[in-house]
C-alpha cells in the first residue's frame, strides 16, 4: 500500500537577468505542511486529496504570453498542453498488419483505456468509413508464447486465426459475418498453460500450423514445438508435432502448394540473433515432413543468424541472414545446389532482432511486366528506408520516397504497401503507399491507423530528435544516441540556466533507440527538460560487430556509455551537469541501478520494471531468456560482482521503483528487494507496485500515474523547479 500527498504548484514569470529565481520553486514545496493519506486503488489516488495548505501564490502573477513574448520560468516548470492524459491516450500498441481477402488491412490494436486488450479491426468497407472491431467484447488477442508473444493472428482469405488472451486458446472468425461467435480450435487445459502465435494457414491439408509453448509440465522449461492442428472436424483435436527436438523456433513458412515447410529454429545458449538455423521440411501426401535440409546456419565457418524466411510465388526461398558483412541483409536459397545467394549486399539491418513472434521486413510483388520484385525496409545510421529490389535485373535497389524515417513491417496490398511506421513528427502509424505500375516510386501516402491521431495539434511543442555520435570510453570507439532539447512555445528559461537532462536506456538490451514522435518524451522536453535516448554498444541497427560490444561486459559498456553520453552533452554546454537523471525499463531499468549503484555521474533515477539482482534474474526468467543472461553478464561471478542489490552502499542518490505484480521476466522480488536495502539505508526511495501488470505497463491509468511519479519525483529532488501539473506525489521514505 503506497502514501500520497499532494503536492503545492507554483509558477511566476520572471526576470531572464534572475539566475537564482529558479530555487523558490523547490523551496515552496518543504513551506507547507501536508497530510499523508493511503489509497488503496487508482481510483482513490485520483479523486481523493487530503492538504492542510493552500496553493502557494507568488507576488508576480502568471501572464500569459503574446505572440512576441515567452514567459521566462525556470526548465522543468513549464506548462504543456501534453499531459499524461495525452501520452495515456497516445500508447495504443500495434500488433501486426494483414490483408483480407476483399485487400482490407486488418490491424491488431492494443487499447490502455479498455486495460490493454488486444482487437482485431478491419478497414472499412468503402472509403471514409469507420474501421471495424472484429474482436467480441469477451476476447482479447494475445499470445503470451515466449512472454513477449507476437504473431497473434493470422489472416487467410475471409478467416481471422487468433490467440485468445484469457485462455491462450487458439480461435477462428469470420471476418465477414462478425455476428458469430468465433470458433475454438485448440483443447481447453483448464488455464492459459498452453499458448501458440507465428501460424499460417495450409489450405492442402485444411489445417493450421503455428508454433506451440506447452507449460503443463514446466513454466521455466516449457516444451516448444511446430504443429498442425485440424480444421475439417467439428470436435477439437489434440494438435499433432510437425517438428520438435529444438529449444525454439519461429517462421513456419509453406510454399504455394504446401509441400516444402520453412523455420528457423536455435537452442540454448544462444539467442536468436546470435546463432540460430534455418531448415526446410519436405511435406509427405499423408501431411508429415518426410525429409528435411539445413539451408542455412549449421556450416561452423560461418556465424550467422538467419531469419524471415519466405517463399515467393515461383517457389524460391528468400531469408535475411548476417553472414559475410555482419550485417542483416536478404539471401535466396538455390535448392538445386542447396547453395545460398546474397539478394543484395549493404551495411545496413534489413531485420530486426527476433524478441517477437511474426515480424515481416519484406514483401513480393509483381508489376506489369510480371516481374518478381521485393518490396523491403532496411535501416542504416539511425534511419529507415523503403525499397524495392529488382531480383531480375542484378538486384537493383529503389529507394521509395516517404515522409516515414523508420519502419517496422510492411504488408502488401492490391497495388500498395502498408507500411508500419514513424518519423520525428509522425507517431506510431500505419500508412498506405500507393505504388506506380513500375512498381518504382510511390504515388500517394496516406496514415491509414495512428497510435495518436491527435498529436498533430501539439506539433508547435514538438522537440525534434538530434542524431549525436559520441566518444565513449573505449578510444577509437563511438556510440549513438537521440537527443532533444527542451522545447515549448510559451516558455523560455534564463540565459543563465541550463536545462535538467533526463537519459533514456533502453531496454532488451538488445533493442534499439529511435528517433520518432514519443509523446513520452514530449511530455519531458515541452515543460523545460532535456532528453537523450541512448544507443549504447550492444544495441541493434549497426551491425553484429556494434551488438556484441555487450557480451560479458552487460552492465559495464552500457553504464559506461550512458554516462559517456551525459558526460559528452554537459561538456557541450546543452545539460545542467548538476541536474542529471537517469530512467529505463526492464534491462534498461538494470542499467539506471547499475549507473546509480557504480557511477556518480547521475543524481537521480527511476527504474521500471528493473533487474537489481542478475543471478537471480538467471534463476527465475523465463525459458527465451534463461541463457542470455550468463553470455551478456559474464556467468555467476560477473552476474554477481555486477548486481546492483549486492553493492547498496555504493547508492547515495535517489531512485523511484515501479513493478508489475505479475512480471514473469523480472520477478516483483527484485524491485523490493532493492527497495528494502535503500529504506535500510537511508537513501530517499520510493516503490509503486501495479496490480494486473506483467512486463511492461498497459493500462492507462498505470502509464499516467508513472510518468507524472517520475516528473515531481526528480522536480522534488533534483530539479530545483515545482512542476506546473496538479500531481499528487507519493511518499519517499527518508526525504518526506
Amino acid at each position: 500500500m503506497a502514501t500520497f500527498a499532494i503536492t503545492v504548484l507554483t509558477l511566476t514569470r520572471i526576470s531572464s537577468s534572475s539566475s537564482s529565481s529558479h530555487f523558490f520553486f523547490s523551496n515552496a514545496l518543504n513551506r507547507f505542511a501536508t497530510k499523508f493519506v493511503s489509497f488503496k486503488t487508482p481510483h482513490q489516488r485520483r479523486r481523493s486529496f487530503c492538504c492542510n495548505c493552500k496553493r502557494a501564490m507568488t507576488s508576480s502573477a502568471a501572464t500569459i504570453p503574446s505572440i512576441s513574448e515567452k514567459m521566462t520560468a525556470p526548465y522543468g516548470s513549464w506548462k504543456s498542453p501534453i499531459t499524461t492524459d495525452v501520452v495515456s491516450g497516445a500508447a495504443k500498441r500495434l500488433g501486426g498488419t494483414a490483408v483480407d481477402a476483399h485487400g482490407r488491412l486488418v490491424w491488431l490494436e492494443s487499447r490502455p483505456a479498455d486495460s490493454g486488450r488486444g482487437v482485431l479491426v478491419v478497414e472499412a468497407e468503402n472509403p471514409g468509413g469507420e474501421p471495424v472491431d472484429i474482436t467480441p467484447k469477451e476476447f482479447a488477442v494475445r499470445t503470451l508464447a515466449q512472454e513477449y508473444g507476437g504473431g497473434a493472428f493470422t489472416v487467410s482469405g475471409d478467416v481471422v486465426f487468433f490467440a485468445n488472451y484469457k485462455d491462450q486458446r487458439l480461435y477462428k472468425q469470420s471476418i465477414s459475418s462478425l455476428d458469430v461467435p468465433p470458433i475454438p480450435l485448440t483443447p481447453d487445459y483448464g488455464s492459459p498453460v498452453v499458448s501458440y502465435a507465428d501460424g499460417i494457414y495450409d489450405g492442402r491439408f485444411n489445417r493450421f500450423v503455428s508454433v506451440r509453448e506447452d507449460r503443463q509440465e514446466s513454466t521455466l522449461n516449457p516444451s516448444t514445438t511446430i504443429v498442425s492442428i485440424a480444421l475439417g472436424s467439428k470436435d477439437v483435436q489434440e494438435p499433432q508435432v510437425l517438428v520438435g527436438g529444438s529449444d525454439f523456433y519461429a517462421f513456419p513458412r509453406l510454399d504455394p502448394k504446401s509441400e516444402r515447410i520453412a523455420w528457423i529454429q536455435w537452442n540454448h545458449p544462444y539467442m536468436p540473433w546470435d546463432k540460430s538455423e534455418l531448415w526446410v521440411g519436405y511435406i509427405s501426401e499423408k501431411g508429415e515432413i518426410c525429409k528435411r535440409v539445413c539451408v542455412a546456419g549449421n556450416d561452423p565457418a560461418l556465424v550467422e543468424s538467419p531469419t524471415e524466411p519466405k517463399w515467393s510465388s515461383d517457389g524460391e526461398l528468400f531469408f535475411i541472414t548476417d553472414r559475410g558483412n555482419g550485417f542483416w541483409n536478404l539471401h535466396k536459397w538455390i535448392e538445386s545446389e542447396n547453395k545460398v545467394l546474397p539478394v543484395y549486399s549493404l551495411e545496413a539491418e534489413f531485420a530486426r532482432p527476433l524478441w517477437i513472434f511474426g515480424m515481416n521486413s519484406y514483401e513480393f510483388l509483381q508489376n506489369h511486366t510480371q516481374k518478381n520484385l521485393i518490396a523491403c525496409s532496411y535501416r542504416q545510421q539511425g534511419k529507415s528506408y523503403l525499397g524495392i529490389i529488382d531480383d531480375v535485373q542484378g538486384s537493383k535497389l529503389t529507394v521509395l520516397d516517404i515522409p516515414f524515417t523508420d519502419i517496422d513491417n510492411i504488408t502488401s496490398g492490391i497495388d500498395c504497401l502498408y507500411v508500419e511506421g514513424a518519423s520525428a513528427v509522425h507517431p506510431s502509424s500505419v500508412a498506405k503507399v500507393t505504388l506506380d505500375n513500375d512498381k518504382s516510386k510511390a504515388v500517394d501516402f496516406n496514415i491509414i491507423w495512428s497510435s495518436s491521431p491527435d498529436s498533430l495539434k501539439y506539433s508547435s511543442y514538438f522537440s525534434k530528435p538530434e542524431l549525436i555520435e559520441f566518444p565513449t570510453d573505449v578510444p577509437g570507439q563511438n556510440a549513438y544516441a537521440y537527443f532533444y532539447k527542451p522545447s515549448n512555445p510559451d516558455f523560455q528559461a534564463s540565459e543563465e540556466e541550463k536545462p535538467p537532462l533526463l537519459l533514456k536506456s533502453h531496454g532488451g538490451p538488445t533493442a534499439e533507440a529511435r528517433g520518432i514522435l514519443n509523446l513520452s518524451i514530449q511530455y519531458w522536453t515541452s515543460r523545460g527538460w532535456a532528453f537523450v535516448d541512448v544507443n549504447y554498444g550492444g544495441s541493434t541497427g549497426y551491425g553484429r560487430e556494434f551488438r556484441e560490444r555487450l557480451l560479458g561486459r552487460w552492465g559495464i559498456v552500457d553504464v559506461n556509455d550512458c554516462c559517456s553520453c551525459a558526460t559528452y552533452l554537459v561538456n557541450s554546454g546543452k545539460v545542467d551537469g548538476e541536474r542529471l537523471c537517469i530512467t529505463g525499463g526492464s534491462a534498461g531499468g538494470y542499467t539506471t541501478l547499475a549507473a546509480l549503484a557504480f557511477k556518480e555521474t547521475f543524481k537521480a533515477g527511476a527504474s521500471l520494471y528493473g533487474v537489481a539482482d542478475v543471478n537471480m534474474l538467471r534463476a527465475e526468467t523465463h525459458k527465451f531468456e534463461s541463457h542470455y543472461i550468463d553470455r551478456l553478464g559474464g556467468g555467476e561471478k560477473g552476474c554477481y560482482e555486477r548486481s546492483p542489490i549486492n553493492h547498496v552502499d555504493k547508492f547515495s542518490c535517489p531512485i523511484i521503483l515501479f513493478q508489475g505484480l505479475e512480471d514473469k521476466v523480472v520477478p516483483p522480488e527484485q524491485a523490493r528487494k532493492i527497495y528494502q536495502a535503500l529504506k535500510e539505508k537511508g537513501v530517499p526511495v520510493a516503490l509503486v507496485e501495479y496490480e494486473g501488470e506483467q512486463h511492461g505497463f498497459r493500462k492507462a491509468e498505470n502509464i499516467k500515474f508513472t510518468l507524472e511519479q517520475q516528473m515531481v519525483f526528480f522536480a522534488r529532488l533534483v530539479g530545483h523547479f515545482n512542476v506546473a501539473d496538479d500531481i499528487t506525489p507519493i511518499k519517499i521514505h527518508n526525504f518526506d
